[in-house]
């Protein structure tokens, strides 16, 4: 089977990168489409090609523009001219388009109308990573998202809440199909990187991945005040890339006092990066306001730390061998569930056993494939 995977933005580059080589070690032709490649990638394309078919333009001149509005601008028209004129000739070739992300609706909306033209044309799958788009936190990139979903024939979900929410929004239950996230792993940090992040003087709370709204990280710096004035000792890391104003945040911890208990590592950060710091913490936090599955919990399992979770999306399965749960949007309980793990090595060491047992009982990439499989066999039936 000849299969395109799309994530124009490379959004879940890891995920794309788990679930194509699966594919492709199961003798399937794959390709993945998306930007060039930056230095804080780690994909190594194994069993299927990557091709750099998207943001050729705006990637060269990243460096030169920065991220800002000059930036989104230009690769929203590149995106848009991509979707509107670009050389379909190849994915139309394809048995199975397979589109990971759907970056900016109204461009998107003209590649999967060009993409279903005509009598022999690939099936189109798309997977639902999160029932609301980019977690609400959208504006342009998720106006008609929900439209797009019609046009697709089949939608893949990674679990039952996602499944729910969809059918909540319309989406017939024939079109849905479960395919469990499979846990993910970090590229392994170097020496050089092990040895720039500094080590811990007291157990150490880390966040990581990119900073927005819907991640709770203003009740994580307020809990964290609260437990400091109280007299519990503990480090606070943050590794990771802001998508909102957190100075306001951390000017309140400097103004009370504890500046020194912050390790801050802002920015996009390399994957071996991001392994060193999860490698020197003790507890890691996901005091989400609201999610559906987590890349960045399922790449945490596997080095066995404790962690502490609201109860929204995915982990509301998770029992209390695994993590520590607590209400969302709730600073209250936030600090109760952090206080137990900071002051207990123990319990910090139970729960740290508790996600390497979860995720030794979770899905392969072997059977992601397969069940995906699964759904293209199904989808082509339907169309051919």
């Amino acid at each position: 089977m000849k299969i395109a995977m799309l994530d124009p933005s490379l959004f879940t580059g890891r995920y794309d990168d788990g679930l194509c080589a699966a594919l492709g070690a199961a003798g399937h032709q794959v390709s993945l489409l998306a930007r060039p490649m930056r230095a804080t990638d780690a994909i190594e394309s194994r069993n299927y090609a990557y091709v750099p078919r998207f943001f050729a333009r705006s990637e060269g001149l990243r460096g030169v523009l920065g991220e800002g509005r000059a930036f989104r601008v230009l690769k929203a028209t590149e995106y848009l001219a991509s979707a509107a004129l670009g050389d379909l000739s190849r994915l139309r070739a394809d048995d199975v388009v397979h589109v990971q992300w759907l970056p900016l609706p109204v461009a998107d909306r003209r590649l999967i109308a060009r993409l279903r033209a005509g009598d022999k044309r690939p099936v189109l799958v798309h997977t639902v990573h999160n029932a609301s788009a980019y977690h609400g936190d959208s504006g342009a990139q998720g106006a008609g998202y929900r439209a797009l979903l019609d046009q697709f024939d089949a939608l893949i979900v990674h679990g039952q809440t996602t499944h729910d929410a969809m059918i909540a929004q319309g989406v017939t239950a024939e079109h849905l199909h479960i395919v469990p996230h499979p846990p993910m792993e970090l590229a392994s940090e170097g020496e050089q990187d092990m040895a720039s992040v500094v080590d811990p003087k007291a157990p150490r709370i880390l966040f990581f991945g990119t900073i927005r709204p819907y991640k709770g990280f203003d009740l994580l710096t307020e809990a964290c005040l609260k437990l400091w004035q109280e007299g519990l000792d503990f480090e606070l890391a943050v590794a990771g890339k802001p998508f909102m104003d957190i100075e306001p945040l951390l000017s309140r911890v400097r103004a009370a006092g504890f500046s020194d208990r912050l390790v801050m590592e802002l920015g996009f950060l390399t994957e071996h990066r991001l392994d060193a710091h999860l490698r020197k913490s003790d507890i890691i936090a996901f005091p989400y306001r609201h999610i559906d599955s987590s890349g960045a919990f399922l790449s945490a399992l596997h080095y066995g730390k404790a962690m502490v979770a609201s109860r929204v999306g995915m982990f509301e399965m998770l029992d209390e061998q695994a993590a520590q749960i607590c209400a969302p949007d709730d600073v209250g309980a936030l600090a109760e569930a952090l206080r137990a793990l900071v002051s207990d090595a123990n319990a910090r060491a139970r729960l740290g056993q508790g996600a390497l047992d979860l995720r030794a009982s979770m899905g392969s990439w072997d059977l992601a494939a397969a069940q995906t499989l699964a759904v293209y066999e199904k989808a082509l039936e339907k169309v051919r």
